[in-house]
């Protein structure tokens, strides 16, 4: 069992950074066996896949729309993920959910084994 929690929502002004965090904990295999990412959910939408990081090799996968402006990181270290986030849009508000498994297909939910409760990010204009 693995216990996601993330950290670091908040409002800012569009144009602006913020930077979440996701804490991985509990027992069983390592973090460094798993495929960990970020969703969100704005109101009213349904959960979108944003970015994602492999256990390999660290390679990283982003949406379209966050292409450029996101950057994932983890350190294995820490059993921590990392979402930077630059040049904040206002249609960049959502809920933002820390995911994990170790077959995950990054850039979908299928075989996403643990979720987080989620970070509020609010852009204003």
């Amino acid at each position: 069992q693995v216990q996601l929690v993330e950290s670091g929502g908040g409002l800012v002004q569009a144009g602006g950074s913020l930077r979440p965090s996701c804490a991985a904990s509990g027992s069983g295999r390592a973090l460094s066996n798993y495929r960990l990412g970020w969703f969100r959910r704005a109101p009213g939408q349904k959960r979108d896949f944003v970015a994602g990081i492999s256990w390999s090799d660290s390679r990283t996968y982003y949406a379209d729309s966050v292409q450029g402006r996101f950057t994932i990181s983890r350190d294995n270290a820490k059993n921590t993920v990392y979402l930077q986030m630059n040049s904040l849009k206002p249609e960049d508000t959502a809920t933002y959910y820390c995911a994990a498994g170790t077959r995950w297909i990054i850039g979908t939910t299928t075989a996403v084994d643990y979720w987080g409760a989620g970070t509020a990010v609010t852009v204003s204009s």
